[in-house]
């Protein structure tokens, strides 16, 4: 998902940095995207790796105009079974990792830039098994809810794009031996039939953070053909 997102941008003229914690990863992913893009290798969940990503910026390239924030990681387990390991895991990537991001970059960023982050529709509508990943990004939400009262003059927008079940690799490793049941369960879930695609998703959170959405700020969108909600 975060490469569509990467590579929508590109397609857009923007100049993307992208960052990841596996170098052959960010290498690969820069590689096909081509032009322009760059790749910085940080892990999110650390503090200390971001100061470094975001001074190298800084020194690179100056400003940030869009922020996409899409780090992710999901722990499943059913009540009764969530380690402590789990739990850490799962905050430090999806909450304490969004807020170091944005306060990193915040510095960067001007009147007219834009904060898209990535969370998800288990933020109100969580699966069995998901009840922490869903914390975490009902934390995020919460989260965004105070941030855009703290922005208020900066002329920085912040917006959430929350997809739903998307075609990619997490969900089918999530069902493990019974991905097929799953994925669907999934399909059967959703009202429009079927589940999302990638780039899908890029293109909702290419609208948040255009010219085009210049008067939408604060929101949590939904991008899941209405799974969530019926």
């Amino acid at each position: 998902m975060g490469f569509a997102i990467s590579r929508k941008m590109a397609a857009q003229g923007m100049r993307v940095i992208i960052t990841g914690r596996r170098r052959d990863s960010v290498h690969r992913a820069v590689t096909e995207l081509g032009g322009d893009a760059v790749g910085i290798v940080a892990d999110v969940s650390r503090t200390a790796g971001l100061d470094g990503l975001f001074t190298e910026i800084r020194s690179k390239f100056e400003r940030i105009d869009t922020l996409v924030a899409n780090a992710d990681g999901d722990v499943h387990a059913p009540l009764g079974k969530i380690t402590e390991a789990a739990y850490d895991q799962q905050f430090d990537t999806n909450v304490k990792g969004i807020v170091s991001t944005v306060q990193g970059a915040l510095p960067l960023m001007e009147p007219g830039s834009s904060i898209v982050i990535v969370g998800s529709t288990a933020s109100i509508d969580p699966c069995p098994t998901m009840s922490i990943y869903g914390a975490t990004k009902a934390a995020v939400r919460n989260l965004v809810r105070s941030w855009v009262s703290d922005l208020k003059g900066t002329g920085i927008r912040i917006n959430i794009v929350s997809p739903g079940p998307t075609n990619t690799q997490a969900p089918r490793d999530a069902f493990g031996e019974h991905a097929e049941e799953g994925m669907a369960f999934l399909k059967n879930k959703s009202p429009i039939g079927r589940i999302g695609e990638p780039e899908e998703i890029a293109e909702v959170a290419a609208f948040l953070a255009s010219d085009a959405a210049s008067y939408v700020n604060g929101v949590e969108l939904f991008a899941d053909g209405g799974a969530s909600q019926a």
